[in-house]
């Protein structure tokens, strides 16, 4: 029996966070350059989004590009710019037929014009979909998202748009790239590597982690769903003990 057979399908997590890690060391197996690693794992994204879709998953959110991202050497970054284009050309098409949205998060002016026009003319032609959501975090850090969200409350409170004593968990997610989005229940990271790396740090204060070995472009539905079948399997108390949560 398949991973996705055995899902609760009323249990299936409304938004799932993805850290798409381990293209470098997959491309290094095969004695390739990194960016081969980056072009194989547009298959991942395809099959993952496929997938997400098919079990009625109404958020996910891939970390496709961070703001330490920009120190990697320039030929690597400029080769990934030129792959999102090329991805989103190709893929624009399927994710309409898929009744796919998509939304970026992350510091979109950063990144290079020819980026933000193919961005916007995809979310534009996806907009009235009513689907999956797929969130692309471009130009992202979490540390950068914060410091904008108090940057802007800040501002409001001087200017009296914002009362400082009516500040409030609910008022700071107003202000998060997220806004509007319910916070991952699920969190998964692959290459085998157990950290978080500024992502979603704010909206992850409840979620469950879920990494694995497996790199990236290795990734596939069947192993998106063996993941949710591991979060089913858990128990989420909240700060609460589990006989609060049973009764």
């Amino acid at each position: 029996m398949s991973f996705k057979e055995k899902l609760i399908l009323d249990k299936i997590p409304r938004h799932i966070a993805i850290i798409m890690d381990g293209n470098g060391r997959w491309a290094a197996q095969f004695g390739n350059e990194r960016t081969f690693g980056h072009e194989h794992g547009v298959e991942s994204v395809r099959s993952v989004v496929e997938g997400a879709g098919e079990i009625g998953v109404k958020y996910l959110t891939l970390y496709a590009f961070s703001t330490e991202n920009w120190g990697r050497p320039v030929e690597e970054v400029n080769a990934l710019m030129s792959l999102l284009v090329q991805a989103i050309s190709n893929e624009t098409d399927e994710l309409m037929k898929s009744n796919v949205r998509m939304q970026v998060i992350g510091d979109v002016k950063s990144l290079p014009e020819h980026v933000q026009e193919k961005l916007n003319w995809s979310i534009n032609k996806l907009q009235n979909n009513t689907g999956l959501t797929l969130v692309l975090a471009l130009s992202y850090s979490s540390k950068w998202e914060i410091t904008e969200a108090i940057r802007q409350i800040a501002a409001d409170c001087k200017s009296g748009i914002v009362d400082p004593a009516n500040i409030n968990s609910e008022l700071i997610d107003s202000y998060m790239n997220t806004s509007g989005m319910p916070d991952p229940e699920l969190l998964i990271r692959t290459s085998g590597e157990c950290r978080v790396s500024n992502f979603l740090l704010w909206q992850i204060a409840y979620t469950e982690l879920y990494f694995t070995p497996k790199l990236w472009p290795d990734f596939r539905k069947e192993d998106l769903f063996e993941a949710i079948f591991d979060y089913q399997h858990r128990e989420r108390r909240f700060g609460k003990t589990s006989q609060q949560v049973v009764s």
